[in-house]
C-alpha cells in the first residue's frame, strides 16, 4: 500500500510540475555491472601493471572515470543495499555483511575486542521502492544475475523488483566455486567445468536478445573476485611468469594495526580470476554491439568495496591507498567508478568530485528521463550535471561501520567533505583527520594540528548519525586486554609467517592447488 501510494503521488507531482517522463520508445537501456571485492587499483585503466582488464578498460575509456568514486561501505551487503535504495547504510540499517555475528554473539569468535558490534538489519526492507521497482513502473524489463546477499527467501531479487533472477540468493560467495557444478539454488548447473562468470555473462546476453525490442535494465553483479580465489592452470602460469618477469620482493606483507596486509600485486591466481571476469564483461559488451544496442545503452561499472588485502585470501594490494576491504581508510571504500553514456561526449574524461554508490539510483532515473524520487534515494544525487560538464552542490559523504572487519578494520564512522576526511573510532572515541589532496595514503593524522576542522566535521558526522537513527557498538564488560594481546601476538608470530610462505608457494613453478578448481578447459570454457 505504501509503495502504491507513493507511486500515485509521484505522478500527481509530475503533473503539477509539468515534468513528464520521456516516452518509453526514447528511453535508454541500462546495464549496471558490479564486481565483488575488486580494488581501486585492480584494473589496467586504474594503474595496475599486473592485472589485464582490456574490456573493463573500454567502459572507462568510453565514459567518465570518477576518480573519487566510493562504495557506500567497506563490505558487501551494505553497499549493495545502498545501490538498490540510494540510502547510506546508517539509514537503511544493513551496516554489515549479512550473516556476521553481532552483539554478545560476537564473543563466540574469540576476537577479544573492546566493544560488541552493533546489531543490524538482515534483509532489504520491503517498504523501500528500489531502483528496479521504479524502472519497472515505467515499462523496463528488469534482470538480475550473480551475487545478491541482501536476505534469504522472501527477500531475493525477484522480491525487490527484478523480473528474472539468475544466481542471486542469500550467499555472499560462490558456494561451488567458479566452475560448475555451482551449488547455487538459483542457477542451474552447466557442463562440468563451465566458468561461473562467463555463464552469468551469457545469461545476461540472452536476456538482452530476448528483450532487444523493449527497454531493459540488466544488473550483472559478479561473484568475482570474492573468495574462493580460483583460476585455470593456463592463467595461473601466465601470471606466475609475469610476476617473475616484473620481479618479486622477498617480503610480501607488512603489519597494519591488526593484521598483515599485502604490499604487492603479484598473486597469479587472483590475477587469473580478474581476467576471467574481464572476459565475461567483454561478452556482454560484444553482445550489445552485435545486437546494435550499444548506441542506446548506458553501461556502469563499479565494485562493492575495496580489494582484499588482508584477512580472507589476502588477494591484492590497493596501493597507493591505505587498507582494503573492511578497513576505514581509502583502500576499503574508494572504487573503480565508470559511467558510459554513448550520446554524451565524455569518452576518457575524468571527474574528481566525490561520488557514492547511493548516486546510481537518481543518476539512472535522470539519464532515462524519469522523475527523481528524493523521498527514496535520500542520500543520492543525480550525477547527470557532472556528466554534462556542469557542477553539483557541495555535500558531505558518510560511512557507518560499527563492526570489526574480518580484514582488520575497526568499528568507525566517516565523513568526507571536500578534501577532508574524518574517521571516528567507536572503541576509544578517537578522531583521525586526513587531507586526501595532499595525503592520499592517509599517513599523517592532522586532528591535533587542525582542531577546529576536526570539531566541525565531527559535529556534522554526529548530526547525520543522529538523523539516521544509527546503531552504535557497546563496550564489552567482559573485555580482557591480556586475551586481546595474546590473540594479536599470535597473528604476528604465526599468521604473518604463514602468509609469506603461501605467497611464495603460489609463485613456484611446481605449484599445484586442489585439482577440483582448475579442471576447466579454457578452449571450451574460457
Amino acid at each position: 500500500m505504501k509503495k502504491e501510494l507513493q507511486f500515485g503521488l509521484a505522478f500527481c507531482i509530475m503533473g503539477f510540475a509539468g515534468n513528464r517522463p520521456v516516452p518509453a520508445q526514447s528511453r535508454p537501456n541500462i546495464i549496471l555491472i558490479l564486481a565483488d571485492d575488486l580494488g581501486y587499483s585492480d584494473l589496467g585503466c586504474m594503474g595496475s601493471k599486473y592485472y589485464e582488464t582490456p574490456n573493463i578498460d573500454k567502459i572507462a575509456h568510453s565514459g567518465m572515470i570518477f576518480t573519487n568514486g566510493y562504495a557506500a561501505c567497506t563490505v558487501s551487503s551494505p553497499s549493495r543495499a545502498s545501490i538498490m535504495t540510494g540510502k547510506f547504510p546508517a539509514r537503511h540499517g544493513i551496516t554489515n555483511w549479512i550473516g556476521e555475528a553481532s552483539g554478545e554473539d560476537w564473543r563466540k569468535l574469540n576476537r577479544h575486542t573492546k566493544t560488541l558490534p552493533a546489531e543490524y538489519e538482515h534483509e532489504l526492507n520491503k517498504e523501500y521502492i528500489t531502483l528496479p521497482e521504479t524502472l519497472k513502473e515505467y515499462g523496463y524489463k528488469t534482470f538480475f544475475a550473480g551475487k545478491w546477499h541482501l536476505g534469504g527467501a522472501g527477500s531475493y531479487p525477484e522480491d525487490h523488483g527484478f523480473n528474472i533472477n539468475m544466481g542471486g540468493y542469500e550467499s555472499g560467495s560462490p558456494k561451488g566455486g567458479y566452475f560448475s557444478p555451482f551449488n547455487n539454488p538459483k542457477l542451474q548447473d552447466g557442463p562440468k567445468g563451465e566458468n561461473l562468470e562467463m555463464r552469468l555473462a551469457n545469461e545476461t546476453v540472452n536476456f538482452i536478445k530476448e528483450n532487444k525490442n523493449t527497454t531493459f535494465f540488466a544488473y550483472l553483479a559478479f561473484y568475482a573476485v570474492h573468495s574462493p580465489i580460483q583460476t585455470t592452470e593456463a592463467r595461473w602460469k601466465k601470471y606466475r611468469d609475469k610476476a617473475e618477469q616484473q620481479g618479486t620482493d622477498e617480503t610480501g606483507f607488512a603489519m597494519e594495526r591488526r593484521l598483515p596486509i599485502r604490499q604487492h600485486q603479484d598473486n597469479p591466481v587472483y590475477a587469473g580470476l580478474v581476467e576471467s571476469m574481464d572476459d565475461a564483461v567483454g561478452v556482454v559488451l560484444n553482445g550489445l554491439k552485435e545486437l546494435g544496442l550499444d548506441k542506446n545503452t548506458i553501461v556502469i561499472f563499479t565494485s562493492d568495496n575495496g580489494g582484499v588485502a588482508s584477512g580472507d585470501n589476502n588477494s591484492t594490494s590497493n596501493a597507493p591507498l591505505r587498507g582494503g576491504k573492511g578497513y576505514q581508510w581509502e583502500g576499503g571504500i574508494r572504487e573503480p567508478y565508470f559511467i558510459s553514456v554513448p550520446w554524451l561526449k565524455i569518452a576518457g574524461k575524468k571527474c574528481d568530485v566525490p561520488v557514492s554508490g547511493t548516486d546510481f539510483y537518481p543518476t539512472i532515473l535522470d539519464l532515462a528521463g524519469l522523475p527523481l524520487r528524493p523521498e527514496q534515494h535520500t542520500d543520492g544525487i543525480s550525477l547527470l550535471p557532472l556528466l554534462k560538464g556542469k557542477k553539483v552542490a557541495d555535500r558531505a559523504l558518510f560511512w557507518h561501520y560499527p563492526h570489526y572487519g574480518n580484514q582488520g578494520g575497526d568499528p568507525s564512522s566517516i565523513i568526507r567533505k571536500g578534501d577532508w576526511k574524518l574517521i571516528h573510532y567507536w572503541e576509544d572515541g578517537k578522531d583521525e583527520l586526513y587531507n586526501l589532496k595532499t595525503d592520499l595514503g592517509e599517513k599523517t593524522d592532522l586532528a591535533s594540528r587542525y582542531p577546529e576542522k576536526t570539531t566541525e566535521l565531527r559535529h556534522q558526522l554526529d548530526e547525520f548519525l543522529k538523523s539516521a537513527n544509527a546503531k552504535t557498538p557497546a563496550k564489552d564488560p567482559q573485555y580482557n586486554a591480556d586475551l586481546e594481546k595474546e590473540y594479536l601476538d599470535k597473528i604476528k608470530t604465526q599468521q604473518w609467517p604463514r602468509l609469506e610462505k603461501e605467497r611464495k608457494q603460489l609463485l613456484q613453478k611446481d605449484y599445484e592447488p586442489n585439482k577440483d578448481w582448475w579442471e576447466s578447459n579454457p578452449a571450451k570454457f574460457p
